[in-house]
Parts: structure tokens; C-alpha cells; sequence
């Protein structure tokens, strides 16, 4: 019975191997070149086979309906029904030869054909391989209109303007970024190699979707999911050798004592003259080594996709101690139920990021100044330093003696379900926690210039952040012949809660042994060298209603129109609200009858859009109201009580910046794709600008009240063309160039209520006798990052540096601040990357070079470094070899540091080699070595010339500047 009972069972599986019949078939590419490593699944189960070195594959298929799926990296997937057919023979073309390739937009995707926007779209085959820890260096010099300006520093992240700067204030430039539909998710939640695409949207008819907060671009990062019948495990890691790419050539022992022997002159004192040649530079700088591990497991049932990745990335900085080391753990999984109509996803990442860092400020000064004539340490082992100079110290003590540590936690989780409702209607609802935590731990030991006679000085802090946000909207696709619509209508709601927390600085320490780690040994009975933080928390909420429309006649005629409504607390009570409307349209012109019959275009397609977008960003709940803060002590009945005075003034009227954009483009692809490209033109008004403006005392509690006032305007043009000039069975040659051109101007600082002066001074440098002096200005019809600054005219016959004064005679003395004269500005004319890539047979080789000109740099470490009469007591440059001892003057912040900061980089060059194995458990095995930062041509004299253009004051080179470094990275990518 038992024996009947299992054969009557296994009768189903019996007849359903009896009706499986054998598929074969050759997968190749759009020159008829064979196509290896070609995934072919059965769609709905878990069996693949991939094709091998000749682009053959056979698979095992039941009776009846059947459909094959083919995929592989950089080829457009394709599904191919079975049928009654027992060979299959297919094709697979290039995704970067598609205008149809997928994009991410707000809230959804879309093909790039019926995209009615600008849109830039970076997949990680085109990522730059960089030693990094952010997603934005990724992108450097490959987005058309993108400015990414990177530091050495291993615990900074890049700056980052997308068409300009458009705001008055620091900190507000940043595009909002989006990572897997949570918009303002952390970009440390996102380890670079887990990243599958990155999609920058940069008109306002793009980003206006996400309203108050895409006024300067949005950023949507796509991270890798697992395909629906795949299976696979990646391991890619690599190792990096991080070295300085440049230094500041200062004077060693013997050239700064032959120096001032020529000149008649000796140190100061014999202390600062021990005989030796230290580099400082050197002292302080190592050769960084790095490393990264990304392991990721992606895997997907018949209707349950799920991934589980986990990176460690140890990022050693070329300043000695500075470190960044970070692990990130990130699963997700989602399910499909009631024949696909529900689908319900879950995901969780959990970032924790150590950092080390030094007092950069006290170290890049002392690492150029200090003494070369003296060593290191003295013959008791102490650092050769006089405490009695002030802040003029001992690079290496800086850093042996005084612990600069972070730790910052980041945890995001999303939960998402999303209902087919009807054929073409689905509902959508997304809700996301996001908790960051941040704790800082400095410590001064007994030894430290920077805390003498404090006996060890710790501080702790510990702060708390937290964002939530529910998105819920509805997607209805709907056609009737000719006429397509898609129609989107949804609700957000956001709450940002900063600041939740406290910090502590104590001093007077027992010992050195247990550094910051208890506080409570330290002080004794002195209260007062205990000092808490003035920390402030601040819940922000955000409400939104938005809805879009995308119409398509044909695939010829696209419309669309959006409109978004914000609400946010941070403003005032009149003006809580803000309205954010965009339209565009596009004329896919290849469609038409009249271009049938033509040979040179493959697609041709016009768009035209004006929208506007807001910026919210910098703002607290405190913005707009008057906020009071700890001023002072009063006594009162034998108590001493903290005094309140308000440091804020209310303003009700305050309200969003918002940015008005006109963008045209043109899409294009000719020669059967072999080129395609766009160009666009756009202008881009930010108007109600927010700043500190002077008002009266007499009126109102402080001197400033921050207002909408101002407006900026940028305009600029965007090339972008990718061609494969060479294509064949077994070489390909594949290149792509960008550039973009922008001009920036402050169209106005005043309105009917608020009248700015003339202009507002900016960039406060100092420098001896120069404290009150500033090197740029703020004015009408000038661009932001105007330079003010005296004019240098040359040496007199005396060797003296001489000016013009506001009269325009030359005199030999410092001018007074009315002689400063607009002299250029740091904003570049032209932004410019060109990638190339090259693939024979198993070989792969890519370069990348970029650049950048139009742009003036302030190189203000040199004026200060060069003073040749300070070199009795400081270490000057090898430039001022050639300054007379007796100029006075040659340090002076003038047009004579004003230079030229254009240059062009060899930014990457990466070599790969894919090993073919008869192992079967390798789907991919490849190695590749790369060079980051190769070489620089410049006529620049600073450490680089790539400087932050954003903020109140770009373009500025101060001493406190982590250099550059070059890396050679060894990797692999390994799947199996």
C-alpha cells in the first residue's frame, strides 16, 4: 500500500519530467559577435544556465507555456516565448545604445524616450573607481552641469553644485538625495559598490515633483536588487596604496639658514636652530593603505525576491592617525501575493562609522611654519616646542597629543506595500524611520599646547537625530489607442527631529591613562571647569500634496504637468505654505511622416519645461520665531541665575526660496545609434533668497533678521555625446564627452522692505595687520564668489611690493579697504569629463580625463606663508626665496595670489582582465588594478587647484586645506 501510495504520488512529477524537452540556442550581440556569461532563465523558477564562450546555451523547459529571460550586464534584457521552438537564437543590444533605457524619476520610472525633462543617468559600469566612501564621488566629471569638488580627507565628504550655486547660504547648495524611493535618506546607509544606478534630474520640470527641497537638483540612488529567477553570491573587493599627489614647497634647514645668512639676519634664539633638516610635511603625512569588502547575496523565488549585503570599508588617510573605518549591513525582501496584484517589501540598513580625526586647523598651519632647523623631539623625548609662542607648535605633538574621535550610527528602515487596485491603477505606501546617532570624544593630554595647565581636557557629546516619513500615493496607467496617461497623486508627511542630546567638557585630569573614557576622574571640587554644550532641539514637520500628469499621443507628442503643495514648520505664520507647479513637453520628431524615409536620424526628440522648486534647506524650527538663549548671571536672594536674552527676531512673513527654471533639450542618436547625445538650455531664477539683513535696534531685539530678499540667476548650456567609434567581433571602443557652461549673477539685494548697501564685504582671511579686511564681496550684477582685492602693481627699486591705492597712485605701504577692486571671481566658464573605453576579448581598459577653466582661485596659503621677515621666527616657502628680507608688504592678501584655476586631470585609469573558468560556480571572475589622480596640468601654485566653488565664499585656498591624494587600487569582482 505504502509502495502504491508514493508511486501514485510521484505519477504528477513523472509526466511533468516526461514532458520537458531540451531548448538550445546561441545568444549574440548586435554585430552578430557571440555573447558569453548570458544568464537564460525559465521565468517564475529558480533554473538558469548561462551561454558559454561561444554564446551557446541549452536549458530544460516543460510543455506549454514558456518563456525564456535573458540578461546580462550592460545588455538591454529581453523575454523570449518558447513556443513549439526547440532553438532559440537571439539578440541582445547594448543598454548604452538605447534612448528607451529605464530611468528613475520621482515617485516611478520611465523610459528615457518619453522623458520630458533633463535627466542624467550613471550606471556602475560608468561609476568612477575611486577609494571613497560617498556615492557622489562616483559621478565626478560624468554628469554634464555636476561639480563635485573632492578633499583627501578620508572623513569629509565632497562638495557637491549641480548648475550653479543659487543660495546665500552655507550649507544649502547640496542636491536632495533619494535612495531606493526614501527621499533624504543618509548617503552613509549607501556603500558605493552596493549601488546600481545613480539618476540626476536637474531641470525643474523633473525635480519640482519633490517641491521645497529640489530647488539645486535631486539625486535618486538605485541599489542592487535581486532579478526574478537569479541567484547569485558577489564578492568584490579591493585594496588601495593612497599617497599626497602634491605638497607646498617649503624651505629646509639649510635653505632657510642659507637664506637669512644672505640676508644678514639669524634665528631669533639658538633653541630654534638645532642643526637638522626636518620636513614636517613628511613628519606628519604616511603613504594610506585601504581596503574594501562588499559581499552580497541576491536570490529570488517564484515570488519572493530578496538581497543581503555587507560592506567593511577602512579608509587610512595620508595624515597620520586620520581613519575612517565603516561597515554597513543592508537586507531586503519582498513578496508578491494574490496573483502579483499585492506586493509587500521590507528593508533595513544599519551603517556604523568610526572616524579619526586631528585638530586640522592648529596641524596644516604648524606643518608649513614650523621650524625645519629643529628635530623632532628633544634628547629627554619630548617635542622640541615653546608653549610660550601661543598657538606655535609641534606638528607631530599635535597629533601624538590630542584624540579627535566620532562615531556615527545610521539606521533606516522601510516598509512598502503597493495594491494593484485595477488594470492600470496601483496604490503605493512607503514608510521609512531613519535614526542617526552621533557621538564625538576629543581628548587633550598633559602634554597638549592647545590645553597648557588644564591637566588633561576631555569632551563628550552625544546627539540624536531622527527623520520619519510616509509616502502614499496612486499610479494610473491608462491607454486608448493612440492616447497613453499616467496619471500620480500623493500625500507625504515628514518630521525631522535634531539636536536631542547633550555634551560636556571637563578638565584636570589624574593622569593620562583613561583619556576621554571617564569623565568623572577629572576636576575634583572645581565646578566651574565644567561646561555643557548649548544644545537645541528642534522638530521640523513637513506636509505635502502632490499629483502629476504624463500624456503621450502616438510616442510622438509627450506632455507633462505637475504641481506639489509643502507645508513646513520652519517658516512663518503667513507663510506656511508654498506652491510648486511644472510643466514640459517633448516632440519625438522621428516619428513624424515627413522624417520616414531619412537615413541619419535613429531618434530625434525636442523638450521644452519650466518649473519651480523650493529649498528648505538650513532651516530649524526656530527659523522664524524669536528664540532666547543663556546670556549672563544675575543674583537674586543669594542665588546666581542665568539671564535670557533673545538672539533671534521674528519674522512671520518669512517663506520658501524658490527656483524658477526654463530648461529646451534636444535628444539625438545617429548612424543606427552608433552616436547619441543631448544638449540643453536652460535658465534658472532663485528668487526670495534668505539672509541676515541689517535692521534697526531701535525696532527690533537683534541687529540682523533673516528674510526673503535677494535673487540670483544662473544660465547655462550642457553637452553630453556618447559614440563607439570601433565595434567589432573582438574589440570595442566606446567614448563619451560632457561639458557644460554656466553663468552665475546676483540680480538683486533688496526689495521694498529691506534695502542692501552697495555690497556686503565677505571672506574675513586675516593676516597681519589684516583682521578687519575682506577679499570678497556680495553685489548686485556681479557673480557670487566675487574677489575684492588690492591691486598688486610690483617690486620698486628697493624690492618692495607696491599697490593703487583709491586714487590709482602706486604707493609702497598697505592701501586702506577703499582700494579694493573687483578682480575676477571664482566661478568657472567650463566644466568637462571625457571617458573612453576599450574591451578586447578578455581585456578591458578605461580612462578618464576631466577639467576645468574660466574659474580664479584665491591662493591665500601662499600670501600668508610668504612674509620674509617672519622667517627669523617661521618657516617660509621656496617662493619667497625670490622676495627681498625687506619687503613688508609681500604677504599682503592682493590680486597678486589671485590666480588661474583652470586645469585638467587624468582623473582614473582602470585595466581588467576577465578570467574564463570551466568552474561552474563562477558566473564572473574579473581583476583590474586602477589609478586614481594620475597627473594634473595646471599653472596653479597651490596644493591642487580643485577648490570648493560652493557656499557664501568658494573659490578660496586657505592653510587649513587635507591634500590631495593619488591611489593605486588592486580589486576584483567576483559572482558566482
Amino acid at each position: 500500500m505504502i509502495t502504491a501510495l508514493l508511486l501514485l504520488f510521484a505519477l504528477p512529477v513523472l509526466a511533468f519530467q516526461q514532458q520537458d524537452r531540451i531548448i538550445k540556442g546561441k545568444v549574440t550581440d548586435d554585430n552578430k559577435a557571440p555573447l558569453p556569461s548570458v544568464s537564460v532563465t525559465l521565468r517564475g523558477t529558480n533554473k538558469s544556465v548561462t551561454t558559454d564562450e561561444s554564446g551557446n546555451f541549452e536549458i530544460a523547459v516543460p510543455a506549454g507555456k514558456a518563456v525564456l529571460q535573458f540578461s546580462a550586464v550592460s545588455y538591454v534584457a529581453r523575454e523570449v516565448a518558447v513556443g513549439n521552438q526547440t532553438t532559440i537564437n537571439t539578440t541582445l543590444t547594448l543598454q548604452s545604445k538605447q534612448l528607451s533605457d529605464v530611468v528613475v524619476v520621482g515617485y516611478g520610472k520611465s523610459s528615457k524616450r518619453n522623458i520630458t525633462g533633463s535627466i542624467t543617468s550613471i550606471s556602475n559600469e560608468n561609476f568612477n573607481q575611486v577609494v571613497t566612501g560617498s556615492p557622489t564621488q562616483l559621478l565626478q566629471g560624468k554628469v554634464s552641469g555636476l561639480n563635485i569638488a573632492r578633499s583627501g580627507d578620508p572623513n569629509k565628504t565632497p562638495s557637491v553644485i549641480l548648475r550653479g550655486p543659487s543660495t546665500l547660504r552655507d550649507g544649502a547648495n547640496d542636491p536632495f538625495y533619494v535612495i531606493d524611493g526614501v527621499p533624504g535618506a543618509n548617503l552613509e546607509l549607501v556603500a558605493p559598490t552596493d549601488i546600481v544606478s545613480i539618476d540626476v534630474l536637474k531641470d525643474a520640470s523633473s525635480t519640482a515633483i519633490y517641491g521645497a527641497r529640489a530647488s539645486n537638483g535631486v539625486i535618486i540612488i538605485t541599489t542592487r536588487r535581486a532579478k526574478q529567477g537569479q541567484t547569485t553570491l558577489a564578492y568584490n573587493p579591493y585594496v588601495a596604496i593612497e599617497t599626497v599627489s602634491n605638497k607646498i614647497d617649503m624651505l629646509s634647514g639649510d635653505q632657510l639658514r642659507d637664506y637669512l645668512g644672505k640676508n644678514g639676519q639669524s634665528l631669533v634664539s639658538q633653541y630654534n636652530d638645532s642643526g637638522a633638516n626636518t620636513n614636517w610635511q613628511d613628519e606628519v603625512m604616511r603613504t594610506g593603505i585601504s581596503h574594501n569588502h562588499n559581499l552580497a547575496f541576491n536570490g529570488a523565488t517564484n515570488n519572493t525576491v530578496y538581497a543581503v549585503s555587507g560592506n567593511y570599508f577602512d579608509n587610512q588617510g595620508i595624515v597620520k592617525t586620520t581613519n575612517l573605518k565603516r561597515t554597513i549591513l543592508r537586507g531586503n525582501i519582498e513578496s508578491k501575493f494574490f496573483e502579483e496584484r499585492l506586493r509587500l517589501g521590507l528593508s533595513a540598513t544599519i551603517s556604523n562609522a568610526k572616524h579619526r580625526d586631528v585638530d586640522q586647523g592648529a596641524l596644516f598651519s604648524n606643518m608649513l611654519t614650523y621650524m625645519p632647523t629643529v628635530k623632532v623631539r628633544r634628547p629627554d623625548g619630548s617635542f622640541t616646542e615653546d608653549f610660550s609662542r601661543g598657538g606655535y607648535l609641534n606638528p607631530v605633538g599635535i597629533i601624538a597629543n590630542n584624540l579627535f574621535d566620532y562615531k556615527e550610527q545610521n539606521v533606516l528602515v522601510n516598509g512598502l506595500a503597493e495594491v494593484k487596485i485595477l488594470k492600470g491603477l496601483t496604490y503605493t505606501l512607503s514608510l521609512s524611520n531613519q535614526r542617526t546617532r552621533l557621538d564625538s570624544s576629543f581628548y587633550n593630554n598633559v602634554y597638549s599646547g592647545q590645553a597648557v595647565g588644564a591637566n588633561g581636557r576631555a569632551h563628550r557629546g552625544a546627539y540624536e537625530n531622527t527623520k520619519q516619513v510616509i509616502e502614499s500615493y496612486f499610479n494610473y496607467d491608462k491607454t486608448f489607442g493612440d492616447h497613453n496617461f499616467k496619471l500620480l497623486a500623493g500625500y507625504s508627511w515628514q518630521q525631522d527631529r535634531t539636536g536631542d542630546g547633550f555634551g560636556v567638557m571637563t578638565q584636570n585630569f589624574p593622569n593620562d591613562a583613561l583619556n576621554y573614557n571617564n569623565l568623572g576622574v577629572s576636576n575634583g571640587l572645581v565646578v566651574n571647569n565644567i561646561k555643557f554644550d548649548n544644545a537645541i532641539i528642534s522638530t521640523l514637520r513637513l506636509i505635502s500634496y502632490y499629483t502629476r500628469v504624463n500624456y503621450q499621443f502616438r510616442d510622438r507628442y509627450l506632455f507633462q504637468a505637475s504641481l506639489r503643495k509643502d507645508g513646513s514648520s520652519a517658516f512663518g505664520a503667513n507663510n506656511r505654505w508654498g506652491y510648486f507647479p511644472t510643466v514640459s513637453a517633448g516632440w519625438r520628431i522621428t516619428q513624424e511622416s515627413f522624417m520616414a524615409n531619412q537615413k541619419i536620424f535613429d531618434d530625434l526628440k525636442l523638450r521644452a519645461g519650466y518649473g519651480v522648486s523650493g529649498n528648505s534647506l538650513g532651516f530649524d524650527a526656530f527659523t522664524a520665531i524669536t528664540r532666547y538663549d543663556v546670556s549672563g548671571k544675575s543674583y537674586n536672594n543669594g542665588l546666581y541665575l542665568n539671564g535670557l536674552l533673545p538672539v533671534t527676531n521674528e519674522n512671520p512673513d518669512l517663506k520658501w526660496e524658490s527656483t524658477a527654471m526654463t530648461n529646451i533639450g534636444l535628444d539625438f542618436s545617429v548612424l543606427k545609434n552608433r552616436i547619441s547625445g543631448s544638449i540643453d538650455y536652460y535658465i534658472k531664477n532663485t528668487s526670495d533668497l534668505i539672509y541676515a539683513y541689517q535692521v534697526p535696534n531701535t525696532v527690533y531685539f537683534t541687529s540682523t533678521m533673516t528674510a526673503n530678499v535677494g535673487k540670483v540667476k544662473n544660465t547655462g548650456i550642457e553637452v553630453s555625446i556618447t559614440a563607439t567609434p570601433v565595434q567589432t567581433r573582438a574589440f570595442n571602443w566606446t567614448t563619451s564627452l560632457n561639458a557644460s557652461h554656466n553663468k552665475n549673477e546676483v540680480v538683486s539685494l533688496s526689495n521694498g522692505r529691506f534695502t542692501a548697501p552697495d555690497y556686503y564685504p565677505l571672506a574675513y582671511l586675516g593676516g597681519k595687520g589684516q583682521s578687519g579686511n575682506w577679499s570678497q564681496i556680495l553685489k548686485e550684477g556681479q557673480p557670487l564668489g566675487t574677489f575684492a582685492l588690492w591691486h598688486y602693481v610690483g617690486k620698486n627699486d628697493a624690492g618692495t611690493s607696491t599697490f593703487l591705492d583709491k586714487d590709482g597712485k602706486v604707493i609702497a605701504s598697505q592701501p586702506l579697504t577703499d582700494a579694493l577692486f573687483v578682480a575676477g571671481n571664482a566661478q568657472p566658464k567650463l566644466l568637462f569629463g571625457w571617458n573612453n573605453t576599450f574591451t578586447y576579448k578578455n581585456f578591458d581598459l578605461n580612462f578618464f580625463i576631466r577639467g576645468v577653466t574660466g574659474n580664479k582661485i584665491l591662493n591665500n596659503t601662499l600670501a600668508q606663508l610668504n612674509s620674509p621677515a617672519d622667517s627669523k621666527n617661521n618657516n617660509v616657502p621656496v617662493f619667497t626665496l625670490g622676495e627681498a628680507f625687506t619687503d613688508a608688504f609681500a604677504y599682503l592678501t592682493s590680486d597678486r595670489y589671485l590666480e588661474d584655476g583652470a586645469y585638467l586631470r587624468m582623473d582614473n585609469a582602470t585595466l581588467g582582465y576577465s578570467i574564463k573558468t570551466k568552474v561552474k560556480a563562477f558566473n564572473k571572475l574579473r581583476v583590474f588594478v586602477s589609478g586614481n589622480n594620475l597627473f594634473t596640468i595646471t599653472g596653479y601654485r597651490g596644493i591642487d587647484p580643485e577648490i570648493n566653488i560652493g557656499g557664501l565664499t568658494p573659490g578660496i585656498d586657505s592653510k587649513n586645506f587635507y591634500p590631495k591624494t593619488r591611489s593605486i587600487i588592486i580589486g576584483a569582482n567576483i559572482v558566482f
